[in-house]
């Protein structure tokens, strides 16, 4: 950060594909390793988990689910969820949601659930 801030309009940030679905990449680790920021627009996600990053969620509009661990939850505009890393989680529904990673989220660092591991990493690795 150059100028000590970041300035930038969603509308001219990319949009990448990711297994939650489209997410424009407003803030990302490559401006700073503090935190990341993406819109993400979701219908169907892939149950995954983080080691490092703790997300927080804030649902903009729309209306849908997630799963968190063994839970379900409502999703509605207005909603925050706050995911610590090891807990196994997706949404789907038809929402929009700011997605903020602390710290900011590395591609190496999103690891998909499968009904096999999930037993084992609810038991202790969180």
């Amino acid at each position: 950060m150059p100028n000590g801030y970041i300035y930038r309009k969603r509308d001219e940030a990319p949009v990448v594909q990711c297994p939650c679905g489209p997410s424009t990449r407003i803030v990302t680790r490559a401006d700073t390793p503090v935190a990341n920021l993406h819109v993400t627009k979701i219908t169907d996600s892939v149950k995954h988990y983080h080691k490092r990053c703790t997300e927080y969620y804030y649902v903009l509009e729309g209306s849908g689910k997630m799963e968190l661990g063994d839970d379900v939850v409502d999703l509605e505009p207005g909603v925050t969820i706050v995911i610590e890393p090891g807990t196994p989680h997706r949404a789907y529904g038809d929402i929009t949601t700011i997605v903020i990673g602390i710290p900011a989220q590395v591609h190496d660092d999103e690891f998909f659930v499968t009904d096999v591991e999930e037993p084992a990493l609810a038991s202790g690795q969180r």
